[in-house]
Protein backbone atom coordinates (compact mmCIF):
# COMPACT_ATOMS: atom_id res chain seq x y z
CA UNK A 1 0.00 0.00 0.00
CA UNK A 2 1.50 3.43 -0.81
CA UNK A 3 2.36 6.17 2.11
CA UNK A 4 -0.62 8.52 2.86
CA UNK A 5 0.38 12.00 2.15
CA UNK A 6 1.02 12.94 5.24
CA UNK A 7 3.22 9.96 5.81
CA UNK A 8 4.87 11.44 2.78
CA UNK A 9 6.29 14.98 4.56
CA UNK A 10 6.33 13.34 7.81
CA UNK A 11 9.78 13.00 9.64
CA UNK A 12 9.06 11.61 12.57
CA UNK A 13 12.09 8.77 13.88
CA UNK A 14 14.36 10.53 11.59
CA UNK A 15 17.93 12.69 12.70
CA UNK A 16 18.93 16.17 10.52
CA UNK A 17 22.14 17.70 10.64
CA UNK A 18 22.17 21.88 9.66
CA UNK A 19 24.91 23.86 9.19
CA UNK A 20 24.17 27.53 9.44
CA UNK A 21 21.09 26.75 11.60
CA UNK A 22 21.67 29.98 13.39
CA UNK A 23 19.98 32.46 11.86
CA UNK A 24 18.20 33.73 8.65
CA UNK A 25 17.36 31.01 6.35
CA UNK A 26 19.14 27.82 7.74
CA UNK A 27 17.08 28.70 11.10
CA UNK A 28 13.95 28.35 9.42
CA UNK A 29 14.92 25.28 7.57
CA UNK A 30 16.09 23.91 10.63
CA UNK A 31 12.98 24.71 12.50
CA UNK A 32 10.45 23.36 9.68
CA UNK A 33 12.28 19.80 9.63
CA UNK A 34 11.73 19.49 13.37
CA UNK A 35 8.12 21.01 12.74
CA UNK A 36 7.66 17.89 10.45
CA UNK A 37 8.91 15.35 12.92
CA UNK A 38 12.94 15.17 13.27
CA UNK A 39 15.18 15.86 15.89
CA UNK A 40 18.05 17.97 14.67
CA UNK A 41 21.56 18.23 15.19
CA UNK A 42 22.86 21.90 14.80
CA UNK A 43 26.24 22.76 13.96
CA UNK A 44 27.65 25.81 15.00
CA UNK A 45 30.79 28.08 15.77
CA UNK A 46 29.79 28.28 19.58
CA UNK A 47 27.21 27.58 21.68
CA UNK A 48 26.15 31.68 22.36
CA UNK A 49 23.42 31.49 20.33
CA UNK A 50 20.61 29.02 21.58
CA UNK A 51 17.62 30.52 19.45
CA UNK A 52 16.94 27.94 16.89
CA UNK A 53 17.56 25.31 19.59
CA UNK A 54 14.70 26.87 22.33
CA UNK A 55 12.47 26.67 19.31
CA UNK A 56 13.17 23.33 17.85
CA UNK A 57 12.96 22.27 21.83
CA UNK A 58 9.79 24.06 22.25
CA UNK A 59 8.11 21.94 19.60
CA UNK A 60 8.89 19.09 21.56
CA UNK A 61 12.07 18.00 19.35
CA UNK A 62 15.42 17.48 20.62
CA UNK A 63 17.93 19.53 19.62
CA UNK A 64 21.70 19.36 19.97
CA UNK A 65 24.69 21.68 19.43
CA UNK A 66 27.79 20.79 18.12
CA UNK A 67 30.24 23.20 17.79
CA UNK A 68 33.14 23.13 14.63
CA UNK A 69 34.86 25.81 13.16
CA UNK A 70 33.50 25.24 9.24
CA UNK A 71 36.01 27.46 7.91
CA UNK A 72 39.27 25.26 9.21
CA UNK A 73 39.37 22.03 6.89
CA UNK A 74 40.92 19.88 10.29
CA UNK A 75 37.79 20.86 12.03
CA UNK A 76 35.53 20.01 9.35
CA UNK A 77 37.47 16.52 8.95
CA UNK A 78 37.20 15.86 12.52
CA UNK A 79 33.12 16.83 12.83
CA UNK A 80 31.45 13.73 11.77
CA UNK A 81 32.85 11.37 13.83
CA UNK A 82 31.62 13.41 16.50
CA UNK A 83 28.23 13.32 15.18
CA UNK A 84 28.00 9.92 14.49
CA UNK A 85 29.38 9.09 18.36
CA UNK A 86 25.88 9.73 19.32
CA UNK A 87 23.74 10.12 16.22
CA UNK A 88 22.32 8.47 13.51
CA UNK A 89 21.25 10.76 10.51
CA UNK A 90 19.71 10.47 7.66
CA UNK A 91 19.49 14.13 6.62
CA UNK A 92 21.99 16.60 5.95
CA UNK A 93 21.39 20.54 5.32
CA UNK A 94 24.37 22.25 4.07
CA UNK A 95 23.05 25.86 4.31
CA UNK A 96 26.22 27.47 5.87
CA UNK A 97 27.90 30.06 3.47
CA UNK A 98 29.79 33.50 4.13
CA UNK A 99 29.79 36.22 1.89
CA UNK A 100 32.99 38.76 0.49
CA UNK A 101 32.65 41.63 -1.64
CA UNK A 102 35.94 42.66 -3.68
CA UNK A 103 36.14 44.27 -6.94
CA UNK A 104 37.71 41.13 -8.75
CA UNK A 105 41.10 42.86 -9.51
CA UNK A 106 41.83 43.40 -6.48
CA UNK A 107 39.86 40.40 -4.27
CA UNK A 108 42.48 39.29 -1.23
CA UNK A 109 43.64 35.56 -2.09
CA UNK A 110 42.98 35.34 1.81
CA UNK A 111 39.30 35.80 1.36
CA UNK A 112 39.30 33.94 -1.66
CA UNK A 113 40.18 31.12 0.46
CA UNK A 114 37.97 31.38 3.50
CA UNK A 115 35.23 31.38 0.75
CA UNK A 116 36.03 28.81 -0.95
CA UNK A 117 36.82 26.73 1.97
CA UNK A 118 33.60 27.71 3.82
CA UNK A 119 31.17 27.77 0.93
CA UNK A 120 32.32 24.53 -1.17
CA UNK A 121 35.00 22.38 0.27
CA UNK A 122 33.03 22.02 4.04
CA UNK A 123 29.92 21.36 2.13
CA UNK A 124 31.72 18.43 0.11
CA UNK A 125 33.17 16.80 3.00
CA UNK A 126 30.25 17.01 4.78
CA UNK A 127 28.54 15.28 2.09
CA UNK A 128 31.21 12.76 1.31
CA UNK A 129 31.38 11.56 5.34
CA UNK A 130 27.80 12.00 5.86
CA UNK A 131 26.59 10.59 2.69
CA UNK A 132 29.25 7.61 3.30
CA UNK A 133 27.71 6.82 6.83
CA UNK A 134 23.63 6.89 5.05
CA UNK A 135 25.19 4.38 2.69
CA UNK A 136 25.17 1.81 5.11
CA UNK A 137 22.00 2.60 6.44
CA UNK A 138 19.15 0.22 5.84
CA UNK A 139 17.26 0.96 2.53
CA UNK A 140 15.47 1.17 -0.16
CA UNK A 141 16.01 5.40 0.92
CA UNK A 142 18.80 5.79 3.20
CA UNK A 143 19.14 9.35 3.48
CA UNK A 144 18.38 13.03 1.66
CA UNK A 145 20.93 15.48 1.27
CA UNK A 146 19.75 19.17 0.26
CA UNK A 147 22.88 21.65 -0.21
CA UNK A 148 22.21 25.63 -0.26
CA UNK A 149 23.07 27.14 -3.90
CA UNK A 150 22.32 30.23 -5.07
CA UNK A 151 20.87 31.83 -7.97
CA UNK A 152 24.83 33.30 -8.57
CA UNK A 153 25.26 29.65 -9.52
CA UNK A 154 24.06 30.82 -12.45
CA UNK A 155 25.06 34.11 -12.91
CA UNK A 156 28.14 35.76 -11.82
CA UNK A 157 27.16 38.74 -9.44
CA UNK A 158 28.99 41.65 -9.25
CA UNK A 159 32.11 41.87 -6.77
CA UNK A 160 31.43 38.75 -5.36
CA UNK A 161 33.71 36.52 -7.71
CA UNK A 162 34.52 33.59 -4.58
CA UNK A 163 31.16 33.32 -3.56
CA UNK A 164 29.82 32.88 -7.36
CA UNK A 165 32.53 30.39 -7.96
CA UNK A 166 32.13 28.36 -4.59
CA UNK A 167 27.50 28.21 -5.18
CA UNK A 168 28.53 27.26 -8.54
CA UNK A 169 30.51 24.46 -7.60
CA UNK A 170 28.14 23.76 -5.38
CA UNK A 171 25.14 23.29 -7.86
CA UNK A 172 27.73 20.75 -10.08
CA UNK A 173 28.91 19.27 -6.62
CA UNK A 174 24.93 18.41 -6.03
CA UNK A 175 24.74 16.53 -9.80
CA UNK A 176 28.08 15.02 -9.28
CA UNK A 177 27.06 13.00 -6.20
CA UNK A 178 23.84 12.40 -7.11
CA UNK A 179 24.80 10.68 -10.15
CA UNK A 180 26.02 7.90 -7.83
CA UNK A 181 24.47 7.47 -4.92
CA UNK A 182 20.59 8.03 -6.36
CA UNK A 183 20.51 4.37 -7.61
CA UNK A 184 21.87 3.91 -3.65
CA UNK A 185 18.97 5.49 -2.02
CA UNK A 186 20.45 8.45 -0.83
CA UNK A 187 19.11 11.46 -2.96
CA UNK A 188 21.23 14.84 -3.22
CA UNK A 189 19.07 17.79 -4.35
CA UNK A 190 20.16 21.48 -3.84
CA UNK A 191 17.78 24.91 -3.66
CA UNK A 192 19.19 28.22 -4.70
CA UNK A 193 18.08 30.70 -3.07
CA UNK A 194 17.64 34.70 -4.92
CA UNK A 195 17.45 37.64 -3.47
CA UNK A 196 16.81 36.93 -0.17
CA UNK A 197 16.24 39.61 2.85
CA UNK A 198 18.57 38.01 4.93
CA UNK A 199 21.77 39.68 6.78
CA UNK A 200 24.18 38.59 3.96
CA UNK A 201 22.16 40.75 1.91
CA UNK A 202 22.21 43.50 4.16
CA UNK A 203 24.93 45.64 1.56
CA UNK A 204 22.33 45.15 -1.37
CA UNK A 205 20.00 46.14 0.22
CA UNK A 206 21.06 49.07 1.91
CA UNK A 207 22.04 50.20 -1.49
CA UNK A 208 18.70 52.52 -2.97
CA UNK A 209 20.02 52.17 -6.84
CA UNK A 210 21.07 48.61 -6.40
CA UNK A 211 18.05 47.83 -4.68
CA UNK A 212 15.76 49.05 -6.64
CA UNK A 213 17.07 47.65 -10.07
CA UNK A 214 17.10 44.17 -8.38
CA UNK A 215 13.10 44.56 -6.93
CA UNK A 216 12.43 45.60 -10.94
CA UNK A 217 12.91 42.60 -12.32
CA UNK A 218 11.75 40.45 -9.29
CA UNK A 219 7.94 39.39 -10.63
CA UNK A 220 6.75 39.20 -7.23
CA UNK A 221 7.90 42.83 -6.51
CA UNK A 222 9.49 41.95 -3.30
CA UNK A 223 12.39 40.50 -1.73
CA UNK A 224 12.34 36.81 -0.43
CA UNK A 225 12.29 36.02 2.75
CA UNK A 226 13.92 33.00 4.96
CA UNK A 227 10.13 31.46 5.93
CA UNK A 228 9.75 31.16 1.82
CA UNK A 229 11.86 28.01 2.43
CA UNK A 230 10.25 25.79 5.28
CA UNK A 231 8.18 23.91 2.60
CA UNK A 232 10.81 22.83 -0.09
CA UNK A 233 13.26 21.59 2.62
CA UNK A 234 10.87 19.42 4.44
CA UNK A 235 9.73 18.15 1.13
CA UNK A 236 13.26 17.27 -0.60
CA UNK A 237 13.85 15.77 3.50
CA UNK A 238 11.29 13.55 2.97
CA UNK A 239 9.47 10.72 1.19
CA UNK A 240 7.19 12.72 -1.13
CA UNK A 241 10.56 13.44 -3.49
CA UNK A 242 11.50 9.84 -3.27
CA UNK A 243 11.66 10.42 -6.99
CA UNK A 244 13.53 13.35 -7.25
CA UNK A 245 17.06 14.02 -7.61
CA UNK A 246 19.65 16.41 -9.04
CA UNK A 247 16.70 18.86 -8.36
CA UNK A 248 19.01 22.44 -8.27
CA UNK A 249 15.92 24.71 -7.39
CA UNK A 250 16.27 28.81 -7.46
CA UNK A 251 13.94 31.36 -5.49
CA UNK A 252 12.32 34.35 -6.80
CA UNK A 253 14.73 34.96 -10.12
CA UNK A 254 14.41 37.00 -13.00
CA UNK A 255 15.06 33.82 -15.20
CA UNK A 256 12.52 31.99 -17.16
CA UNK A 257 12.99 28.40 -18.51
CA UNK A 258 12.09 25.82 -21.06
CA UNK A 259 11.74 22.16 -20.83
CA UNK A 260 12.57 19.58 -23.41
CA UNK A 261 14.92 16.40 -23.60
CA UNK A 262 15.43 13.26 -21.40
CA UNK A 263 18.00 13.45 -18.97
CA UNK A 264 18.85 13.90 -15.36
CA UNK A 265 20.60 16.87 -13.72
CA UNK A 266 17.94 20.06 -13.84
CA UNK A 267 18.19 23.21 -12.85
CA UNK A 268 14.39 24.60 -12.24
CA UNK A 269 14.29 28.11 -12.23
CA UNK A 270 10.85 29.13 -10.33
CA UNK A 271 9.45 32.12 -8.72
CA UNK A 272 9.23 32.28 -4.73
CA UNK A 273 5.33 31.45 -5.81
CA UNK A 274 5.70 28.58 -7.93
CA UNK A 275 4.26 24.86 -6.58
CA UNK A 276 6.38 22.45 -5.69
CA UNK A 277 4.59 20.50 -8.24
CA UNK A 278 6.23 22.69 -11.10
CA UNK A 279 9.49 21.10 -10.11
CA UNK A 280 11.29 19.65 -12.80
CA UNK A 281 14.11 16.97 -12.84
CA UNK A 282 12.17 14.40 -10.80
CA UNK A 283 10.35 13.65 -13.94
CA UNK A 284 13.05 13.10 -16.22
CA UNK A 285 12.74 15.80 -17.82
CA UNK A 286 15.99 18.44 -18.13
CA UNK A 287 15.63 22.55 -17.24
CA UNK A 288 17.57 24.44 -19.57
CA UNK A 289 18.24 28.41 -18.57
CA UNK A 290 17.52 31.63 -20.26
CA UNK A 291 17.56 35.14 -20.48
CA UNK A 292 20.35 35.48 -17.71
CA UNK A 293 21.44 38.83 -16.48
CA UNK A 294 23.82 39.98 -13.89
Amino acid sequence: MAPSLPALFSLEGRTAVVTGGTRGIGAHMAISLAEAGADIVLIQRDESNTTTKTAIEALGRKATIITCDLSSASSVSALTPTILASHDPSILLNCAGIQRRHPSASFPDSDWDLVLQTNLSTVFTLCRDIGAHMLTRPGPQRGNIINIASLLSFQGGLTVPAYAAAKGGVAQLTKALSNEWASKGVNVNAVAPGYIATEMNDALIADEARAASILARIPAGRWGKPEDFGGVVVWLAGGASASSYQNVTVYKTILTTSSHGQGHGSISILSHTAALGMLLGGNGHRATVTSITP
